[in-house]
């Protein structure tokens, strides 16, 4: 039955065009194909008219948390729409001018998660659209800090945060991610602040406090990116370097010693790097996330300097997305894995390369150890862990589980397997080269998949069942586990102190973080507080500079209540916002009574070091409880 189907699938996707969406990044198809490709989470009307351009003029300001000024829309209306309908979150709009002439607008009541429509009329012949505004307190992709909550503590710092949908809250744009437009921008900041965006960068702070930003490759809006404050810059190639706070620009530059190296890896897989400069910008404490894409700028979080460079892989993640979700772009919310899942599997790619099978293979285990654990807390028959997400009338976050990164990257690990790895990079390097600067659906990518590398062979569809992936709940039987030995080494080495046997310091002197995680995340929960006062003795968790591990160790000290551990978890709550580190602790603590008394104190202690959506997930862990 599921045979059947599957063919019946294919005859429809053979017939899909997978360029749906021109450098323009609006397509006016009315097939089934754009019925497949509706993007629930957008309000605009930008399928019905070309957004071409983005001039954006804007200033910041720190003292009323606001960010006002024009946005200049260039647009293309082929179809004679009679009005533009763009995406608002929290805005005022203060004025619109069409081609030069002041026109009366409509803002709509707010729609839960997608915010108000902004209406504009407009004449068949169009082109200029002139926006004043100001951004509104609930403005979500903004976070503004204050100088205690830096690194340096010295000057605010504003960065924003456009994924998935909440560009709309600092930009009035069409706020889909198979939109694509150009952009340009002239940014005013406080004296003594730089500005940085998704875009061409400075190096240097100027006198004027005005900077200038052009990006002449088309972009969706979640791509857009801002940062303000105290920053320097270092080099570390000729096409790549590092911004952060001067008080931690010097260490960012040691850890990301080899990311123009990571740059070269990835382009002898995929092919050439198309975007110019690739530049990190580190941020303060509070960023919610690792990392975040941003074109030619990555913002990613401080807790991957390490000191050792033992948790840069992070920067592969967000460098491969400059082939997978940059360049190629999954065409709405639901098509998610195209994004992530390719992502994954891609920096996975660029970690053998540079690190060897070896190591990767313990990334391969813990993602399917991750995604077991995603599939048991969504529910093994789960819509949600299917890969082609449902999401309408959703919020769109829903969506940006374990599912689309671990079942997506298993997924193609599979299909590396089953068609061998040679055949595999050529799909890949043919993929991303035919969909350059595109957006495309799962359907799409299902037919093209059909197509260019399985070519109807009967024999590889049904060793892929590809239906149990995309379209079905859980784990697929044919996943993808490999059981690397240095984790046969860790798994032995936890025998031995469980069973109260010294561990030989051999054995662990080389482990990586990776070994360290499995042989931590398996033992039994709670140890003992004699079992956790000896391995502090013996390895220091309590006052490890590894986040990864600091992070688990001190979910292990809540749950036995290791109160040594306590004044560093609270060190660690108060200078960490990055969601995975803590929403498991204070998950952890709000398990026990005592621990719930902690987790209230504590949150309302470090709040507001924590970005809009961290606060979002934790005040439904902690005071909904």
């Amino acid at each position: 039955m599921i045979k059947h189907t599957y063919f019946f699938l294919f005859a429809i996707l053979i017939a899909a065009s997978c360029d749906n969406t021109n450098t323009g990044g609006n397509s006016n198809k009315t097939s089934k194909d754009s019925v497949m490709s509706k993007d629930v989470h957008t309000q605009s009307n930008a399928d019905s008219i070309g957004m071409k351009h983005l001039d954006l003029d804007i200033k910041v300001d720190f003292d009323a948390k606001k960010i006002s000024g024009r946005a200049s829309w260039t647009i293309e209306n082929k179809n004679n729409v009679k009005e533009l309908k763009l995406d608002t979150y929290d805005m005022s709009i203060d004025s619109v001018f069409v081609d030069g002439q002041h026109t009366v607008f409509r803002l709509d009541s707010p729609v839960k998660y997608l915010g108000s429509a902004l209406h504009i009329p407009i004449p068949a012949n169009s082109h200029f659209i002139d926006i004043y505004y100001k951004t509104g307190k609930n403005a979500i992709a903004l976070q503004w800090l204050d100088p205690q909550q830096t690194h340096d503590k010295k000057h605010p710092f504003l960065y924003t945060q456009s994924e998935s949908i909440y560009a709309r809250s600092w930009i009035p744009c069409p706020d889909g991610s198979g939109i694509r437009f150009t952009y340009s921008a002239r940014v005013e900041v406080p004296k003594g602040l730089m500005a940085l965006m998704s875009a061409t960068n400075p190096q240097q702070l100027n006198d004027s406090s005005v900077y200038h930003f052009n990006m002449e490759i088309p972009v969706p809006a979640y791509l857009m990116a801002l940062a303000v404050g105290d920053i320097a810059f270092k080099s570390i190639d000729e096409r790549t370097g590092v911004y952060a706070e001067p008080g931690m620009i010097a260490k960012a530059r040691y850890e990301f010693e080899d990311v123009g190296k990571m740059v070269s890896t990835a382009e002898q897989l995929y092919g050439p790097y198309r975007w110019g400069r690739y530049d990190v910008l580190v941020l303060p404490p509070g960023f919610p996330i690792g990392g975040m894409e941003n074109p030619r700028l990555t913002f990613c979080t401080p807790t991957i300097i390490a000191g050792d460079r033992s948790l840069v892989n992070l920067i592969a993640h967000e460098l491969a997305h400059s082939w997978s979700g940059n360049l190629v772009t999954n065409a709405t919310w639901n098509d998610f894995w195209l994004n992530e899942g390719f992502t994954n599997y891609f920096e996975r790619r660029i970690t053998e390369a540079m690190m060897g099978k070896s190591f990767v293979d313990m990334s391969w285990a813990q993602s399917y150890e991750d995604l077991q654990v995603a599939v048991n807390e969504l529910g093994k028959d789960n819509k949600d862990t299917w890969l082609k997400l449902d999401l309408k009338g959703r919020d769109p976050d829903d969506g940006l589980t374990d599912i689309a990164y671990e079942k997506g990257s298993n997924f193609l690990k599979l299909l590396e397997n089953t068609v061998g790895r040679e055949k595999m990079d050529s799909f890949l390097r043919k993929y991303f080269d035919e969909h350059a600067f595109k957006t495309i659906t799962t359907e799409q990518f299902l037919a093209y998949l059909n197509e260019n590398l399985i070519k109807g062979d009967t024999a590889i569809l049904n060793k892929l069942d590809i239906n149990a992936w995309v379209y079905g709940p859980g784990i697929p039987a044919n996943c993808p586990h490999v059981i690397p030995e240095r984790f046969k080494v860790a798994d032995s080495a936890r025998d031995h102190f469980l069973k109260g046997k010294p561990i030989a310091k051999e054995i662990t002197s080389a482990w990586s973080t990776y070994e360290w995680l499995h042989f931590l995340r398996n033992m039994p929960k709670p140890l003992s507080f004699a079992q956790m006062n000896q391995l502090d003795n013996a390895y220091h968790f309590t006052k490890t500079g590894n986040s990864e591990i600091a992070d688990v160790w001190f979910v292990m000290a809540v749950a036995a209540d290791y109160t040594p551990a306590f004044p560093a978890m609270e060190q660690f709550l108060g200078s960490v916002g990055r969601r995975k580190f803590i929403e498991p602790l204070y998950s952890e603590m709000m398990k026990t009574a005592k621990g719930k008394e902690m987790a209230k104190r504590l949150y309302a202690k470090y709040k507001m070091n924590y970005h809009p959506l961290a606060q979002v997930s934790l005040d439904k862990i902690v005071l909904k409880n």
